[in-house]
């Protein structure tokens, strides 16, 4: 299994830039996680969308799921052309409504499974594509939220989505060969940001209390360098740790 980064800028891209958007792969299974701004057009250069296996979008900030639009449109001509046979499954938050129906709900588009109504398994709701088990537990954000385990056969990959520190957060999450985390500050930006984002020495706790084997950090102010949240993460942490870059891809090996 390896992912690819799209796009890692939030709340808006560098010039040049997306947001967050990122493509997981094993064998034939693609699933693209997350879908904001400039993503779709990232995405095209290295998968044609007919490809993709399923979509997860963690929750309705334009940041992570503008583009949606893109993917709706071209799902849609393609299903009129006759080179897409069918919907393309999406995994996304049941609320809010009015986002979920006009973000999700076309179901010529969109065979959309609201995470809220997945099976429960151990308090994660859990869905399965292709060779891969997909575990969604709620985040403490501004809007309903998930974060989402990704478990194939090299190991398990675990996303943070938007999310403020929790006690149970580390707990939730244990396991994971890669943690691919939000970092959206410094240290000094908890009072502004810490009711709904990780800091970036927040992510390096995360990943030692919940034992990550690496830690990868995402979600970056555009303003900021990556490289330091990269330092700061590295104080709290005890795996290794890197500011992912627009176009790298990261591998899990077994």
């Amino acid at each position: 299994m390896e992912i690819t980064v799209l796009g890692c800028w939030a709340p808006y891209p560098r010039a040049g830039g997306a947001c967050s958007g990122y493509l997981i792969r094993d064998g034939e299974t693609a699933i693209l996680l997350e879908a904001g701004n400039g993503s779709f057009s990232r995405l095209l250069e290295i998968l044609d969308f007919r490809r993709l296996s399923a979509v997860i979008i963690s929750h309705f900030h334009l940041d992570h799921c503008a583009d949606l639009f893109c993917l709706r449109h071209a799902v849609k001509g393609a299903r009129r052309d006759g080179s897409c046979a069918g919907p393309l499954l999406l995994f996304a938050p049941g609320e809010p409504r009015g986002d979920f129906e006009s973000l999700a709900g076309d179901s010529e588009a969109f065979l959309t499974r609201p995470i809220e109504n997945l099976p429960d398994e151990d308090g994660a709701r859990v869905a399965v594509v292709g060779g891969l088990k997909l575990e969604f537990r709620p985040t403490r954000h501004s809007v309903p939220g998930y974060g989402v385990a990704v478990s194939g056969r090299n190991g398990r990959l675990v996303y943070s989505g938007d999310t403020a520190w929790f006690p149970e957060l580390a707990r939730l999450w244990t396991g994971a060969r890669l943690l691919l985390c939000e970092a959206s500050g410094l240290a000094r930006d908890l009072g502004q940001i810490g009711e709904v984002h990780l800091t970036a020495h927040q992510a390096g706790e995360l990943a030692r209390e919940s034992g990550a084997s690496h830690l990868l950090l995402t979600h970056f102010w555009p303003e900021y360098d990556p490289l330091a949240l990269q330092a700061e993460a590295a104080q709290a942490c005890e795996c290794p740790v890197m500011a992912v870059r627009e176009g790298g891809t990261y591998s899990l090996t077994g």
